[in-house]
C-alpha cells in the first residue's frame, strides 16, 4: 500500500510539473528566447579573446530590440562592459554635427549654400583657388578640399589631466596624445590650421589641388569647422546646442562631449592591446569624434534616425530630414570608391551621413582604442550599432569585429 501511495503521489507530481512547465513555456516571450540566443552566440565570439569589451544594439523605428555589453570595461578592476557602459564613439560623432546643422537651418540661423566666411572671424580659402568660396555644404559632403595633414594627427588630441599615467601607453603611434598643457580652444586651433599665418598652416598639403565642390576628401578639420559655424550662427556653444536639440529630447542622459559631462565611473577604459590601457584623452577638435555615449543611448539615437528617414522623426521637420539623408555626390566626385563593401560609408554622403553602395546609411568610426559601426537599412527600417574598446590592428581583430556585426545582422531579421 505504501508503495502504491508513493507511486500515485509521484505520478501526480510529474503531471503537475509537466502542466507547470507547459504553462511557463506558454508565458515565455518568444523574442526573449531569441535575445537569449543572440547573447549566447555573442558570448561565444567574445570568448575568442581578441577584445576586452564591446557594446551592441539592434533597433527598428519603434525602438530598441536588443542592447547589451560583453567582456570588460576595466579589465584590471574586473568591471563588466554593459549596455550602460560609456565610451567615445569616434567619427560616428560627425552625424551629430549633420543633425545639428539641419536644426540650425530649421531655426533660420544658416543656409547650406552659405559661404563659410559669412560666419567666421578668419579667412579660409583654398590657396589654389583663392576666389572660389567654400560653402557649408562643401564641408558637410567632404568636398571643401580641406585636408587633414600631419599637424592634425599630431596636435588635436590631449591627455586628460589628473589621472594616473604609470601603467598606460601614452605614445600611441597613429594619433599623438599630447600633455593637457597643450590644450587650446577649438576656434584657435582651426585658425592656426587654416589661415596663412597660422602655426599649423600647410599651403602645399593642407588643400587639394581641386576646386571646392569637386573632389571628395574626408576631412576631420572640415567637420570641426562646420561645428564652429553652428556656434557662430546660433550664438550657442556646439556642445550646448546638441545637448538642447538632440541629447535632451531623446533622453540620452548618459551622453556628453567631455569627461566632466558624464559619469566617469561608467566610462570604459580604452586599450592599446588586450593588456595595455590607454590614458583617458580628449580632443581640441572634439565634434569630429569625441561624443561619449552608451549602447542604450545610441540605440535611442539610431531609432530617431530611422524615424526621420521614414518621415516620422521628432528632432527635425520632414523637409530637413530629407535634406539630411539626400545623397549629394556622383561618381565624378571620387577618384575611386568601393562598390562591393556594404558598409563603405564613403560611397556617397548626405549631411555628414554616409551611404554605402548596398543601401545602408550611417557612419563608421576609429580612434585610439575605439572601433565603431552604426548603420540602418533603408528598406527594412532596422539598424545596428557596435563599438569595442580595444584596438583592432592585428589580423584577427577586424575579423572578429565583422563576425559580431554579421551576427547582429542575422538576429536583426529574427527580432524584427
Amino acid at each position: 500500500m505504501k508503495k502504491i501511495i508513493i507511486l500515485i503521489i509521484g505520478v501526480h507530481i510529474c503531471i503537475s510539473c509537466n502542466k507547470k512547465k507547459r504553462h511557463t513555456n506558454e508565458l515565455l516571450d518568444p523574442m526573449q528566447i531569441v535575445r537569449d540566443s543572440l547573447t549566447t552566440e555573442l558570448e561565444d565570439i567574445y570568448a575568442q579573446g581578441l577584445t576586452n569589451g564591446f557594446g551592441v544594439a539592434i533597433v527598428n523605428e519603434k525602438g530598441t530590440l536588443y542592447s547589451n555589453g560583453f567582456g570588460w570595461a576595466d579589465k584590471a578592476n574586473h568591471i563588466a562592459y554593459t549596455e550602460n557602459t560609456i565610451q567615445h564613439i569616434a567619427s560616428i560623432s560627425k552625424t551629430f554635427i549633420g543633425l545639428a546643422l539641419m536644426k540650425a537651418h530649421e531655426l533660420g540661423k544658416l543656409k547650406l549654400d552659405d559661404p563659410i566666411d559669412k560666419y567666421l572671424l578668419f579667412d579660409v580659402s583654398n590657396p589654389n583657388y583663392p576666389n572660389e568660396k567654400i560653402t557649408i555644404q562643401h564641408l558637410t559632403t567632404h568636398t571643401s578640399t580641406i585636408v587633414d595633414t600631419k599637424h592634425y594627427m599630431e596636435n588635436a588630441w590631449i591627455i586628460a589631466p589628473n589621472q594616473d599615467l604609470s601603467n598606460v601607453y601614452e605614445n600611441y603611434p597613429y594619433q599623438r596624445l599630447n600633455p593637457s598643457t597643450t590644450e587650446i580652444s577649438m576656434e584657435r586651433f582651426l585658425k592656426d590650421f587654416l589661415t596663412v599665418k597660422g602655426k599649423y598652416y600647410d599651403k602645399e598639403n593642407g588643400f587639394l589641388k581641386n576646386k571646392p565642390g569637386g573632389k571628395f576628401e574626408y576631412s576631420n578639420i572640415g567637420a570641426t569647422l562646420a561645428a564652429l559655424i553652428i556656434e557662430k550662427s546660433t550664438g550657442i556653444p556646439f556642445n550646448e546646442f546638441t545637448k538642447k536639440y538632440i541629447l535632451q529630447p531623446l533622453e540620452m542622459n548618459a551622453t556628453g562631449w567631455a569627461l566632466e559631462d558624464v559619469d566617469i565611473s561608467k566610462h570604459s577604459r580604452l586599450y592599446y592591446d588586450l593588456n595595455i590601457p590607454l590614458p583617458f584623452y580628449a580632443a581640441i577638435t572634439y565634434p569630429d569624434g569625441m561624443l561619449i555615449s552608451s549602447s542604450n543611448d545610441m540605440a535611442k539615437y539610431l531609432t530617431e534616425l530611422i524615424k526621420g528617414y521614414s518621415g516620422n522623426g521628432t528632432l527635425l521637420n520632414k523637409k530637413n530630414y530629407k535634406a539630411l539623408f539626400t545623397p549629394y555626390l556622383s561618381e565624378d566626385n571620387f577618384d575611386t570608391r568601393n562598390e562591393q563593401n556594404p558598409y563603405n560609408d564613403e560611397y556617397n554622403t548626405g549631411i555628414f551621413m554616409g551611404f554605402s553602395a548596398k543601401g545602408y546609411i550611417g557612419h563608421t568610426g576609429g580612434d585610439a582604442g575605439v572601433v565603431s559601426f552604426m548603420f540602418f537599412d533603408k528598406e527594412t527600417k532596422t539598424g545596428r550599432y557596435l563599438i569595442r574598446n580595444t584596438n583592432s590592428d592585428d589580423e584577427k581583430g577586424p575579423g572578429q569585429f565583422y563576425d559580431i556585426w554579421k551576427k547582429l545582422g542575422e538576429y536583426t531579421f529574427k527580432l524584427n
